[in-house]
C-alpha cells in the first residue's frame, strides 16, 4: 500500500481523503543551500548555518505550501512534555530569528485558523493532529524523553472534544536501528502499555525500540481510536537522500522542519 506521505519539491506531504483544510508535512534534505554535506535544506537556524539559508528556505516552503512566513510559529524544543496553544498574536514567533518565546515547549496546538505550527526534526517523532469538524491541530515532538514524558497524552487533554474525532498521523523518524540501554528500557516498562510491542531485546543492554509504535500505543490508550491513527513507513535513519538523522551522521546534520496548518 502505498505511504500517505507524498513526495513532492522539498517536501512529503500527507494527502488523505478527510484531509481537505489542513496542510501537513515534513520538508526533506534534498536541493536546499546548506553544508550536510551539501546543497543540503536545512531549516534550523540553532545550528551552524547561515541565517540567510533557512530565510532562503523557509521562503521556497512558504511558496510549495501556500503559507506565508508570517503565519508561521516555531517553538524553542528541549525534549520534554510542555505544551502550549498558540493563538494569532503568537505569528511569527522565532521565524524571522530565536528568542526567548515559547521556550522549552515540545508540543503545539490551536483552535485558530490561519496557522502553521512547526518544530525541527533529525530522528524524533512528529506527530500531528487535527479535527477538520472542530477546527483544530495539534504538533508534538516525542523524542525517547518526550515518549516516556507521554507527551501525546498531554496534548491530547487540551481537546475539549470527542476524540472519535480526533485523526493522528505518525510522521517520518528513526527506525527501530535505534536502541536503548537497561536503563532507558527501564523508563518505557513503567508506561500503562506493553513494551513488548515495540522493544526488542537483542543482546546485554541493548534493545531496540519503535518510538512510532509506543506513540501510537499511548494514544489508543488514552482513548483514540486505533483506525483515527496513521503511521508512515518512512525512516529517517534509513534514507539519507531523503532525511536528515542526528544519530546516524552523530550530529552533524541538518533538520527538517514539521508542518500543520489550517
Amino acid at each position: 500500500m502505498q505511504d500517505k506521505f507524498i513526495k513532492k519539491r522539498h517536501i512529503l506531504e500527507y494527502e488523505d481523503k478527510q484531509l481537505i483544510n489542513v496542510k501537513l508535512g515534513i520538508t526533506t534534505r534534498e536541493d536546499g543551500l546548506s553544508p550536510y554535506p551539501q546543497n543540503a535544506f536545512n531549516m534550523a537556524r540553532y545550528i551552524d548555518d547561515t541565517q540567510q539559508n533557512i530565510t532562503k528556505h523557509q521562503e521556497l516552503l512558504a511558496t510549495v505550501i501556500g503559507f506565508p512566513r508570517e503565519q508561521w510559529v516555531f517553538p524553542i524544543q528541549t525534549h520534554e512534555n510542555k505544551v502550549v496553544e498558540v493563538t494569532s498574536s503568537d505569528k511569527g514567533t522565532n521565524i524571522d530569528k530565536l528568542n526567548d518565546d515559547l521556550h522549552g515547549v515540545d508540543a503545539l496546538y490551536t483552535y485558530e485558523p490561519n496557522l502553521l505550527l512547526t518544530m525541527c526534526y533529525a530522528d524524533c517523532v512528529p506527530i500531528y493532529f487535527y479535527s477538520e469538524k472542530h477546527h483544530f491541530i495539534g504538533l508534538a515532538h516525542a523524542g525517547w524523553r518526550g515518549t516516556v514524558g507521554q507527551i501525546v497524552n498531554a496534548l491530547i487533554s487540551n481537546v475539549d472534544f470527542d476524540l472519535n474525532d480526533l485523526n493522528v498521523v505518525i510522521g517520518p523518524s528513526t527506525s527501530t536501528s535505534y536502541e536503548i540501554n537497561d536503563d532507558i528500557k527501564s523508563k518505557f516498562e513503567a508506561l500503562p502499555i506493553d513494551s513488548n510491542q515495540y522493544i526488542d531485546t537483542r543482546g546485554t543492554d541493548r534493545h531496540g525500540i519503535d518510538l512510532k509504535r509506543a506513540n501510537a500505543l499511548l494514544l489508543e490508550n488514552a482513548g483514540v481510536p486505533k483506525d483515527n491513527i496513521y503511521i508512515t513507513n518512512y525512516a529517517t535513519s534509513e534514507d539519507l537522500s531523503l532525511f536528515f538523522s542526528y544519530r546516524v551522521e552523530k550530529g552533524n546534520t541538518g533538520r527538517m522542519l514539521a508542518f500543520i496548518g489550517q
